[in-house]
């Protein structure tokens, strides 16, 4: 496992729970808005902590933690991601799993091997959108089958959305509520400028709260419950 990072204490990263959060290098996208540059990009220049050291360090947190979040970069590109997850699993840590869902076989072999207890599936905007939001050429129907394998597994997860003004806007929501319709949870994520991909959006405004608001009521009929973060 390529684990760059580690965060000791999270209490936003898996809902209702305490969690360490562990940082995956590479990514198979390029989301011009990604704030974590250095994961997706210089990856391969940052220290790699031994996965042996990492389940130590989880083990002896146990009791001050409920569980493990493994986010990116993105983990599914990890061949050892399943296994890995398993042995947390085995510590007795519920284990939470961040992706942008571009490899659905990945997904789909988490949830069978019982190596997951929670996914967030982010969804980049909607579907005539999708490429320049990853910032590659994308096969939408490789999202389509990691939505439709969730809304399928009966097991915990959320679909969320970063609301980056000029990738996802009204008319955009709308045609993702009909892409995830009938999911349990759709997650509305404030953008947060910074050191973003794309230099020309480290000083983007991001939408105001009320207008992050009203894209509440723009999806509540999609699906069954709409959340905001980040305000």
């Amino acid at each position: 496992m390529k684990i760059k990072g580690i965060q000791g204490v999270s209490t936003v990263d898996y809902p209702g729970k305490i969690v360490t959060t562990l940082f995956i290098g590479g990514c198979n996208f390029r989301c011009p808005f990604c704030q974590n540059r250095d994961l997706v990009l210089n990856y391969e220049k940052m220290p790699t902590i031994p996965d042996e050291e990492v389940i130590d360090k989880l083990s002896r947190r146990k009791g001050f933690i409920d569980g493990v979040c493994i986010t990116g970069g993105e983990p599914t590109i990890e061949e050892n991601l399943t296994s890995f997850c398993r042995r947390l699993k085995i510590l007795g840590l519920l284990v939470k799993v961040d992706t942008n869902g571009y490899i659905p076989q990945k997904i789909e072999e988490l949830i069978d091997k019982s190596a997951v207890d929670y996914i967030a599936l982010d969804i980049k905007s909607s579907p005539g959108r999708y490429s320049p939001a990853s910032g590659i050429q994308v096969d939408l129907r490789r999202i389509e089958k990691s939505v439709e394998i969730l809304m399928n597994s009966g097991m915990e997860y959320e679909f969320r959305t970063t609301c980056v003004p000029g990738f996802v806007e009204e008319n955009d929501l709308k045609r993702i509520g009909k892409l995830i319709k009938r999911g349990r949870l759709y997650v509305l994520q404030q953008f947060r400028p910074g050191t973003t991909l794309d230099p020309s959006l480290s000083r983007l405004k991001p939408y105001p709260t009320e207008r992050l608001k009203s894209f509440v009521e723009i999806m509540k009929p999609y699906v069954g419950r709409v959340e905001v973060r980040g305000i």
